[in-house]
């Protein structure tokens, strides 16, 4: 009975063994009815993993990036020149007329110094800032005048909106929001213009710029 039982036992593998290589021996055949296996992950896309990886974000048009840093601007020629205001770092810096300006892609920083018998008042800026910018800007819209606290105190604040100029190469026009900051002391007025496109993000950095400025 032992003989026979070994006899039994032995069969027994002998026919597990034969199933189980006819099974692995058919993964290996590409032909009709065949199961082919799929590749690892890693051989996709020329081996290369980060293929899939989700695409890179960029900042929309006219955002000022957080990192940006700012650098102190102190005139040093013009009518006036008793006051520091810091500006972004490696934009465009141009003069004429009195008015400095920075700009970078989309966006400008204006700066005008001029005599001012008196201080600008809500009134004042209502009544003949306003009339003399619907004139000038293309499509002036939206102005409200309201005084505001900056570090250097009182501070008349006008916000509106306005087309910018044709782009000389594309010749598209964007639609910009301002803000313009009317700073006075002992007869001088100087009148911070800050603009970009209507959809950017740009308030901190428009506070940290008229936030920074100071009388000397």
């Amino acid at each position: 009975m032992a003989a026979h039982a070994r006899t039994s036992a032995a069969v027994g593998l002998a026919l597990v063994a034969a199933v189980t290589a006819g099974c692995s021996g058919s993964g290996s055949h590409s032909g009709s009815g065949s199961t082919t296996s799929t590749p690892p992950a890693s051989s996709t896309s020329g081996g290369n993993p980060q293929n899939n990886a989700a695409p890179t974000e960029s900042n929309p048009p006219g955002d000022i990036p957080d990192n940006q840093a700012y650098v102190a601007y102190q005139p040093t020629g013009g009518s006036f020149t008793g006051f520091t205001v810091k500006v972004p770092e490696g934009w465009a810096r141009s003069e004429k007329g009195g008015v400095t300006t920075f700009t970078d892609k989309l966006n400008t920083v204006r700066i005008t110094a001029v005599p001012a018998s008196t201080a600008p008042t809500v009134s004042s800026v209502t009544n003949t800032v306003v009339p003399q910018l619907r004139a000038e800007v293309p499509k002036f819209a939206a102005p409200k005048v309201s005084e505001v606290s900056r570090r250097a105190g009182r501070v008349v604040l006008l916000t509106y909106q306005g087309d910018s100029a044709k782009d000389p190469v594309t010749g598209k026009v964007v639609r910009d929001a301002f803000e313009r900051y009317a700073f006075y002391k002992s007869g001088h007025e100087v009148d911070l213009t800050l603009s970009g496109p209507v959809n950017a993000d740009n308030v901190d950095p428009w506070r940290t710029i008229s936030d920074s400025f100071t009388w000397r």
